[in-house]
């Protein structure tokens, strides 16, 4: 197909069946305006009843031909080739108008979706199609004559939700009702001879498809007409009689042309459908109720008069004719209904003088026909006996049609899957209601020849129904037939005159008449039809009214009949006697009266001298005689019931568990005399006195079911003794009277049959009704916990071993499901009382739970694990059971929530949640699982059996299975952890189970319940509840299964067709019209995917459809085939959103909520964008896309609502706030702009960094869009301050929980706190507390009027919270999303000009607001840390700088306050988040503020002129306050450390150091004092020490953690918090007097370091640096510097410090024994410079040489002898870089990284090309590290030889034996350094600072390797070469002067020229204990002192020399422009002067 129009089209995307779904009361999927729309746009089609979908014709082939199309709405369609071959194709197949065909194609690909297999051939392809495509055909032409129906009905009905709409278009589409009217009946005629088409006749499949359909429209077509007729059309007379016409003419529907094609079950039963609709039209159309109500006719009415056929004597004379001549028993009801409108016309003319004289002679001479005077019988008279007469069988007809006909009975329009629309509409039983008050004014009741069958008929007319359906007539006849006259009220009358003789009829017809519809136990009842026919308030009212009618009319009966003896009126004891009065025509008549007082069943005693008249003859010995007493009828009810508990005791021998079983009745001899009830006559028929018991509790219970306040009137009225009854025994109460019967009933097995299931049930059902009354319950509590029978095992008499066994063998199972029913009342009530139970009483709650426990336990044990292997006549039983039970379960659960530690009844909850997941067993999880599993073929059966009631109950099965599972999955991700065990029920959705067992013969495939659960979201014909739960369920399954280890399960790998299910997803999502909640529900699960299943975001986001290609076939049919599915197949969830942002700004306005969860998928998938790229990289460069993403972001929210609730209204039928709207369109608004903000960072992320650190930075298309906002001051502000913006009112929370510890004190908040995740939430009123769990808590105190307001007040108050929460959320979401938003941002904000003040003034701005903050508690905590982190975000990208104007300077000292006061803040104080007593702490985030500011403080105090005193104040305050804390706080966190290995703490103790160090500068803190004063307080230092000794340095104990994070915990920290202690002198001392030398002699490293074996690297850590390595480094750098800052005023500290060397001696002497051969690193390196400066510093500290310690000078003699070798190593390494650079090995992988940019170096590299940058930056740097380390190995020798000594002092003084470097000129690699390699070494530095100084001091030799690195420049290398060079020049005098001065100077020891040299020096040395030596070798001596002396000195002279100028350049490079003096002239003159001049 073409690509979807830009603007899409309702005739495409609403299919008829979908627009009939919104006018049926089901309107949240579209507004009033869009349904508008959509009628308007198909006005023509539904006005044309006969060709809705139109005829091929010319116009609209052409338009379809020249490809494109214009709709009726204004939409143009492009139409390619495929789609205009599929267009003609059906056009001529179902012979329909090409558009039309267009359109249906279209639609039918939108919503259906086309699934095309196994084609061979482009013919095939098309007969597929048709195939597919023609049952959405047959049911969008049904739907389209449908959607009249709700208009009609809406029309008449002002309270209807689419009245409005109806008003406006149904004129619009019939402007002429009767004209519409006579077309649809003409429309029907031609149907019912209408034949097969000839392209289908061939095919008698196809044939009786076509025959069916036919047959389906005219039912509909007459359900048109009926609702037409109902009140749009007027009954005028030539319409009425059309009607009659078209009645008779097809025998009611049934004359049909292809009525051959209709024999099976389906088509006979459309034509009894057909039937009964034809008898209600031609009921209806005849106005009985109006006709009765005409006090005259008006024969010539006025012109605007509504036209009525009566005025018409054409059409009645046609009429009555048409009436007169079928006389059939099916046309019984019109021809009584006609009788009835001659009745009245004759009265009406016998009244009137104003008769046309033409109608008054047609109605004599019918009316009265010929005969003789009085004699004669009228017409009417006589019409209605014969419809009355026996033969006619119109009482049968009339049953038949309320017991049987779908038109009546909801569970037969299931059963059989009538096409009735509106099955059992009380409009329906209207029309007969009509017929029947027709009927008894017609005919008198006494004289109803069948009374007994019209009392069925009329408790079948107005109580065998839905409750919805009746509830309206009853009310009708209460309050208006009532009054109409004695005829209407006769039936009671006479049943009343009867009663209690006749006992069963007056209590069954007043039992129909309380509204409450028809009982459990009734076989017309279901519970899904009960379910489904839900009452709405309105109709409770109703209901009342009624059930306060029958009430008061059983409360005073005027009369009470008795059977009485005959002998009884005459004799000595006579009761009665006869009394004759006045004489009537037919004799004399009777009247009896009573000679004594009676007392009479009930309790009221008829006064002597009553009178009653006669019912019976009295010719037997026995008479009937209705006597006229008032009297109680519910007390005879209740002495029914006790008069069957008393003679089932006597006489089932258990009369000891009663002893009095009379109940104190009186004996024989008492005065008045008593009649018992067996004394009354009462009349017991087939049914026995269980019979009597069951209707009396069957009354009872409808009249006190659901209506607590009559229920109480009632009972107190049978509690109520006669003032007369002198007795003190009174009879037992309605509950144990209700106990003891279904005690006696259960407590006795029959072998066969159980015949006393209806007792039981009803029995069952009062008790469940009692149950809500406050003032009984507590019996019942105590009944049920004292009985067994119930509760018992199978081994005991009760329910288990009595009725489930009856039960199991007949396969019915009303009393299970009334004892599951009783069940969910006690737990209902249980949990509905928790309020009223005071806190003294909690007996009561114990009680409640043991019986609830016992009950829960006795339904899982023995109906649960059980019932799906039970026998079942009625598969809907199997459902049923299961729906209650999970339903128990779940209201268990929801009630008390497993997660809460303070909720009701915990024991039961827990029970609960143990035997599904805790303990779970397959037995427990098995009817679940399989349930859902087997449901798609357990549906299909009985969709294809026409069992649809079952069907129904089956989809109420899923759902309550649905939401259990989906409340499990949901508590366990509430009480799991991250890689937890999947639990049972997760593996049993997980696992392939058998499907369809026991509907099959054949053995079904496995299925997968997962696949199940994915294929209900798509099904249309499981309702609209189960897709919604079915998503959620696999959204808590993914979300669960997510959390799963460590391999958890993936939903992509249950389902059978994953592209297949994704395409119905993305399809539902795309789908305007398609059911809201589900779509945001289906949004939330595709983001789900994304995020945690990388397969399933696959299909979501890249939308990998692969549709199989087959073999041989050339490309067109595969083109076709691709097209075939259409754009809409092959849009993914990505096209899908793109699209729908298009539109963004309407759904900004209109809906919000979709706008935020499209964006929330959007957010997810550029989360996962590195997996995605390809897919999203198109999207990244759509310059629309982002425009429209960054106008979202940009959008201002608006003035926030109220939130505080004073009024409520109904919206959806339920209670709401009157804000939940703009609350919750502002939340969700938020919460987009949020989502648009963190997609906008999240690009960014995306956004490759560029290779090399000099290229630009490359700006995202992303960053561009929003760019200009960072540019706009203002508009910047705007959007900061509106997400930092905070409403939450704590206070709203605290008044609530002080009103209901006052009023409710067994009520918490938390209690009632929703379990539901987030993403399954509503903002609005209903967000974070759960106003339907409180209203059911409350719902008892609403019967206590005091307390309404109580409740209404409560109410109002959990509303305020929640709006306000749900505005918090939001406002908290926008605030994290500009957060992450800033950090994304840095590179690009702060190289925007002028930024830095704007943010420095925002930020500024936002912290006085924290610092206000006044408002306490953790939800203030949370909002407070989220503006934190947007402050922070702000100032990181402010960062530090030097240079400030003095508005910013303003603007940072405001902020430096404001932090100051936030920290100091008692609102939110920093310790509560320290100690972890916040669910979200914010301490890192100000720690990290303060770390910014105090660093910056530091910056700005060390510039001149920026810090006037005030300022400084500021900011030294705020440094005091923030030491003081951070001491604290470190204290805090080592002790907590000693005791856990904590990330968190890690990371607290990183931040604690960092800010302790920016806040103990000098430059920041002038004196140390305070601080070191609090860290000696708090004992800081000592336990910093001890954690370090007890911590693991390397973090081998914990290798997994090591891996990741690459350091150990805490004692980098630590190490980092010494080094800032000791680099102060004060901080120094008091560190050195800790014990510092044993803790770094003690601790986890000691036995590794002293044994040399701390490597640079660790096998377990390949890739990284040894944490242990970098600890040992950084010990020797704190000891380096407490001996420095100590220096020798401290000499113990040294001193102790020199015993650390020989303790790490061999790790020392390892480092500082590198060879050239030797690889080097880079922290070898680094731990080669800190062990060359410890004993720099050792030696530094040194005492002077007149008092020198032994212990230093032996540990610094040592460290001569190794540097010596290792200088000339390094000498070695610094002249032949070339071969350094090949020792280098990288540690890191950055390290890596920089080695391979690296070019070989060639062969003749030198040191001087190193400074290249260009060329080879790495080992540039590398060379000036070296360079590093080699002047730190010489300074260290000049300090141990006195160097400056020498230079300075006296010969005599120089310390000679410190003379190590011997004066010859070799250089030899492993031997000592000599002269020789000083001067080598000297001269190598000179080259290089002279290459160094002819450069600019700026420019950069080497980049950075790190983040913590600064580039290298000339300036830093030349700093490092001339201190290296000074420092060499130096030594190597000073060291030539020392040796010559030796006294035992031995030349050859210097100059080794010849072997005979060498023996010659040895002699010389030798004779030093021999005596003097001889002569010559003193002259030798002498002369090779002058001669090596000479040469070294020239050497060196001549390099003092060369190296002046170099030092006088790199003065200007180094920008010394003041230098002290002339080292080198110096050097020269000491040379000259000890060197030179003595050996000359």
């Amino acid at each position: 197909m073409s690509g979807e129009p830009s603007k899409r089209s309702s005739l495409i995307d609403v299919t008829y069946q979908q627009l009939h779904s919104f006018l049926s009361g089901q309107p949240e999927g579209a507004t009033r305006e869009q349904l508008t729309q959509v009628i308007t746009s198909r006005a023509a089609q539904l006005r044309n009843i006969s060709k809705p979908y139109g005829k091929p014709n010319d116009s609209s082939r052409k338009a379809v031909e020249s490809g494109t199309v214009t709709l009726s709405d204004g939409v143009k369609l492009q139409v390619d080739d495929v789609a205009k071959e599929f267009t003609t194709v059906l056009s001529k197949h179902f012979d329909i108008d090409e558009i039309q065909a267009l359109i249906l194609l279209r639609s039918f690909l939108y919503n259906e979706g086309l699934h095309l297999n196994g084609f061979k051939s482009d013919k095939t392809l098309l007969e597929e199609l048709i195939a597919a495509i023609t049952p959405f055909y047959y049911s969008e032409r049904l739907f389209a004559l449908r959607t009249l129906i709700p208009l009609f009905r809406a029309h008449q009905n002002a309270e209807d939700p689419v009245h409005v709409i109806a008003s406006e278009n149904l004129p619009k589409i019939i402007p002429d009702g009767r004209v519409f009217a006579g077309e649809l009946i003409d429309e029907y005629l031609r149907k019912t001879s209408e034949g097969v088409p000839n392209n289908l006749s061939a095919d008698p499949r196809a044939a009786s498809r076509w025959a069916k359909q036919n047959c389906k429209e005219q039912l509909v077509m007459l359900e048109v007409i009926f609702w037409a007729m109902w009140g749009y059309v007027p009954c005028e007379g030539p319409l009425v009689v059309k009607l009659y016409e078209a009645s008779y003419d097809t025998n009611l529907g049934s004359s049909q042309q292809n009525t051959t094609l209709l024999l099976d079950d389906e088509g006979a039963q459309i034509l009894q459908d057909s039937a009964a609709l034809w008898i209600l039209i031609t009921i209806e159309v005849l106005e009985l109720e109006r006709v009765a109500e005409l006090d005259s006719v008006e024969f010539s009415p006025p012109p605007d008069h509504v036209p009525f056929y009566v005025t018409s004597l054409d059409s009645v004379k046609r009429i009555h004719t048409l009436v007169m001549a079928h006389t059939g028993s099916q046309y019984a009801c019109a021809y009584l209904a006609w009788a009835f409108v001659l009745s009245r016309l004759h009265v009406n003319v016998q009244e009137s003088t104003e008769v046309p004289d033409s109608y008054r002679s047609f109605l004599e001479s019918t009316i009265s026909p010929p005969g003789r005077g009085k004699d004669r019988e009228l017409t009417h008279a006589l019409m209605a006996r014969t419809a009355l007469s026996g033969d006619v069988g119109l009482f049968n007809l009339l049953l038949t049609l309320l017991t049987s006909s779908p038109v009546f009975v909801t569970a037969a329009a299931w059963r059989t899957g009538s096409t009735v629309t509106d099955p059992n509409a009380i409009a329906f039983r209207s029309v007969l209601k009509g017929l029947l008050m027709s009927m008894v004014e017609l005919v008198p009741v006494e004289l109803i020849p069948e009374f007994d069958s019209f009392v069925e008929v009329w408790i079948a007319l107005f109580g065998r129904s839905e409750s919805r359906s009746v509830v309206g007539i009853c009310k009708q006849f209460w309050q208006h037939d009532w009054h109409q006259g004695i005829a209407r009220r006769a039936i009671l009358d006479v049943a009343r005159s009867r009663f209690p003789i006749h006992f069963r009829s007056l209590v069954r017809l007043l039992r129909a008449l309380t509204g409450s519809g028809f009982l459990d136990t009734d076989p017309l009842s279901t519970t899904a039809s009960a379910e489904y026919s839900r009452i709405s308030d309105g109709d409770v009212a109703d209901q009342e009214i009624c059930s306060r009618h029958v009430f008061y009319y059983m409360d005073k009966l005027p009369t009470f009949s008795l059977v009485i003896p005959v002998s009884s009126c005459s004799g000595p004891n006579a009761v009665y006697e006869k009394v004759q009065y006045g004489p009537s025509a037919s004799g004399p008549g009777l009247i009896y009266k009573n000679i004594r007082a009676i007392r009479l069943p009930g309790g009221s005693i008829m006064p002597p001298r009553s009178t009653g008249r006669l019912l019976s003859s009295d010719g037997g010995d026995f008479v009937a005689v209705c006597w006229e007493h008032e009297n109680n009828g519910w007390k005879v009810v209740i002495d029914v019931l006790t008069e069957y508990v008393t003679r089932r005791r006597m006489y089932v021998g258990t009369a000891d568990l009663y002893q009095d079983v009379t109940f104190g009745r009186t004996g024989p001899g008492s005065v008045p005399l008593t009649l018992r009830l067996e004394d009354v006559g009462m009349e017991i028929d087939d049914g026995g006195d269980e019979a009597l018991a069951t209707d009396a509790l069957d009354l009872i219970r409808s009249v006190i079911q659901d209506q607590p306040g009559l229920a109480e009137e009632l009972l107190e009225a049978l509690e109520i003794n006669d003032a007369s009854s002198t007795n003190d025994s009174h009879p037992p109460d309605l509950v144990q009277l209700t106990t003891m019967i279904l005690e006696e009933a259960l407590s006795r097995s029959q072998a066969r049959n159980f015949l006393r299931t209806q007792l039981v049930t009803s029995a069952m059902s009062v008790l469940s009704a009692l149950l809500t009354l406050p003032k009984y319950s507590r019996r019942v509590w105590l009944y049920i916990r004292s009985t067994s029978v119930l509760f018992s095992s199978n081994q005991a008499p009760g329910f288990a071993s009595v009725a489930l066994a009856a039960e199991r063998v007949s396969g019915q199972y009303t009393m299970t499901l009334a004892l599951l029913h009783l069940v969910q009342k006690l737990a209902q009530e249980a949990f509905a009382s928790v309020v009223m139970i005071p806190a003294d009483s909690q007996r009561l709650s114990q009680v409640k739970e043991e019986v609830l426990l016992r009950a829960a336990n006795f339904v899982h044990g023995e109906i649960w694990v059980e019932h799906l292997g039970w026998k079942y006549v009625h598969l809907g039983d199997r459902f049923e059971i299961g729906r209650r039970i999970s339903s128990l379960y779940s209201y268990i659960l929801v009630q008390s929530p497993p997660a809460i530690g303070n909720r009701p009844y915990p024991v039961l909850s827990q029970a609960v949640i143990d035997t599904l997941v805790h303990k779970a067993a397959s037995s427990s999880i098995l009817p679940l699982v399989s349930a859902i599993a087997t449901s798609p073929q357990t549906l299909g059966s009985l969709y294809a059996s026409r069992h649809l009631g079952d069907a129904r109950r089956l989809i109420f099965l899923l759902e309550s299975h649905l939401q259990l599972i989906r409340l499990v999955l949901n508590f366990k991700q509430q009480t799991s952890l991250q890689g937890t065990k999947p639990s049972l029920l997760e593996q049993a959705l997980c696992s392939r189970i058998s499907g369809g067992a026991g509907f099959s013969d054949s053995a079904r495939a496995r299925v997968d319940p997962v696949d199940v659960l994915a294929t209900f979201v798509k099904e249309r014909n499981v309702g609209t509840v189960v897709p919604l739960e079915a998503m959620k369920v696999l959204h808590a399954l993914c979300s669960s299964l997510s959390m799963v280890a460590p391999s958890p399960p993936t939903i992509v790998g249950h389902l059978t067709n994953p592209e297949a299910t994704v395409a119905s997803l993305v399809r539902i999502v795309q789908h305007p019209y398609d059911d809201l909640p589900l779509r945001i529900s289906v949004w939330n699960f595709i983001t789900l995917a994304v995020d945690k299943e990388p397969a399933l975001a696959n299909l979501f986001v890249a939308g990998d459809f692969h549709i199989p290609i087959s073999e041989g076939k050339e490309k067109a049919p595969d083109k076709t085939r691709r097209d075939s599915k259409g754009q809409k197949g092959q849009m993914t969830t990505l096209d899908v959103a793109r699209v729908a942002l298009e539109r963004w700004k309407d759904l900004w306005e209109a809906n919000p909520q979709l706008l935020a969860s499209i964006l929330q998928f959007l957010y997810v998938v550029w989360q996962h964008g590195h997996e995605h790229k390809a897919r999203i990289d198109v999207t990244r460069q759509d310059e629309e896309f982002w425009s429209r993403i960054a106008a979202i972001a940009r959008e201002e929210l608006g003035p926030y609502p109220d939130y505080v609730t004073h009024s409520t209204l109904v919206l959806d039928d339920e209670r709401h706030s009157g804000l939940h709207e703009a609350v919750a369109v502002q939340a969700y608004r938020g919460m987009a702009k949020s989502y648009a903000v963190r997609i906008l960072g999240q690009d960014v992320f995306l956004q490759p960094r560029p290779t090399s650190p000099d290229a630009p930075l490359p700006k995202p298309l992303s960053y561009t869009k929003l760019a200009p906002i960072f540019k706009a001051e203002e508009q910047l502000n705007e959007s900061i301050l509106e997400a930092v913006s905070s409403l939450y009112d704590p206070s709203l929370y605290d008044a609530v929980t002080e009103y209901l510890s006052e009023i409710f004190p067994s009520l918490s908040l938390e209690q009632i706190r929703l379990q539901d995740p987030f993403v399954e939430r509503e903002f609005g009123d209903n967000f974070v507390f759960s106003l339907k769990l409180l209203r059911s808590r409350l719902q008892l105190c609403l019967m206590d009027d005091e307390r309404v307001s109580d409740v209404e007040e409560v109410e109002k108050q959990v509303m305020s919270i929640n709006l306000n929460m749900s505005l918090t959320h939001s406002q908290i979401a926008l605030a994290e999303a500009w957060q992450f938003l800033f950090r994304q941002l840095l590179p690009f904000i702060r190289v925007e000009p002028g930024i830095r003040s704007s943010l420095l003034t925002l930020a500024a701005t936002i912290s006085g607001d924290l610092a206000r903050e006044k408002r306490q508690g953790e939800v203030v905590a949370t909002i407070h840390g989220t503006r934190l982190g947007v402050l922070l975000s702000i100032l990181e990208a402010a960062w530090f700088t030097t240079t400030d104007a003095a508005a910013d300077v303003d603007s940072f000292i405001t902020l430096v306050s404001n932090v100051h006061m936030i920290l100091l803040n008692e609102a939110q104080p920093l310790s509560q988040s320290f100690l972890g007593k916040l669910p979200l702490p914010f301490h890192r985030t100000l720690l990290q503020i303060l770390y910014f500011v105090v660093r910056q403080s530091r910056h700005m105090a060390r510039q001149p002129k920026v810090f006037n005193a005030s300022k400084r104040l500021t900011v030294t305050e705020l440094v005091d306050a923030t030491v003081t804390l951070v001491v604290d706080a470190l204290r805090l966190t080592f002790d907590s450390a000693r005791t856990r290995l904590d990330l968190d703490l890690d990371r607290d103790m990183e931040l604690l150091v960092a800010v302790f160090e920016q806040c103990t500068r000098p430059d920041i803190c002038s004196s140390s004092l305070p601080w070191l004063t609090k860290c000696q307080e708090t004992d800081v230092i000592n336990s910093s020490l001890d954690l370090l000794v007890h911590s693991d340095m390397v973090g081998q104990s914990d290798l997994p953690l090591l891996r990741i994070r690459r350091i150990p915990l805490y004692s980098p920290h630590i190490l980092l918090f010494h080094m800032a202690l000791v680099s102060i002198p004060s901080g120094a001392e008091r560190f050195a007097s800790e014990g510092v030398i044993a803790a770094f002699s003690n601790n986890s490293l000691s036995s590794t370091i002293s044994s040399g074996r701390v490597d640079v690297v660790l096998p377990e850590l390949p890739g990284e640096r040894n944490p242990a390595h970098r600890s040992y480094c950084s010990m020797l750098a704190i000891i380096s510097g407490v001996i420095s800052s100590l220096g020798r005023q401290h000499q113990y500290f040294t001193t102790a410090a020199c015993g650390i060397v020989p303790l790490y001696g061999k790790q020392i002497s390892r480092a500082l024994s590198w060879s050239i051969g030797d690889p080097i690193t880079l922290p070898l390196l680094e731990e080669m410079e800190q062990v060359v400066n410890l004993f720099y510093a050792i030696a530094e500290s040194a005492p002077p040489l007149t008092n020198p310690d032994p212990i230093i000078t032996k540990v610094l003699r040592v460290f001569g002898t190794h540097a010596l070798v290792l200088l000339q190593q390094l000498n070695y390494a610094l002249t032949h870089p070339n071969h350094l650079a090949s020792l280098l090995e990288p540690v890191t992988a950055e390290e890596r990284a920089e080695m391979e940019k690296e070019p070989i170096a060639s062969a003749s590299l030198s040191s001087v090309d190193m400074v290249d940058l260009q060329k080879h930056p790495l080992t540039a740097r590398l060379v000036h590290r070296v360079f590093k380390l080699c002047n730190l190995v010489v300074s260290t020798l000049l300090s141990t030889s006195h160097a400056y000594d020498v230079l300075l002092g006296e010969q005599e003084d120089w310390p000679v034996h410190e003379a190590l470097i011997v004066p010859h000129s070799k250089v030899v690699l492993g031997e000592p350094a000599s002269v020789g390699t000083l001067l080598e070494l000297a001269n190598c530095s000179l080259d290089v600072l002279r290459n160094l100084v002819n450069r600019p001091a700026g420019q950069a030799i080497a980049p950075p390797t790190s983040l913590k690195e600064v580039p290298l420049n000339v300036r830093q290398a030349t700093l490092t070469v001339r201190q290296n060079l000074e420092a060499l020049l130096i030594y190597a005098v000073t060291q030539l002067a020392m040796w010559l001065s030796k006294p035992d100077f031995d030349p050859a020891v210097a100059d080794m020229e010849t072997d005979e040299q060498t023996s010659q020096a040895m002699e010389v040395r030798e004779p030093v204990t021999r005596g003097r030596a001889p002569r010559p070798s003193l002259t030798l001596a002498e002369r090779l002192r002058r001669g090596m002396t000479g040469e070294m000195a020239a050497d060196l002279q001549a390099l003092l020399t060369r190296s002046k100028p170099v030092f006088t350049k790199s003065d200007e490079v180094l920008e010394r422009k003041h230098a002290s003096g002339d080292l080198t002239q110096v050097l020269l003159r000491f040379l000259n002067e000890r060197v030179v001049a003595p050996a000359a």
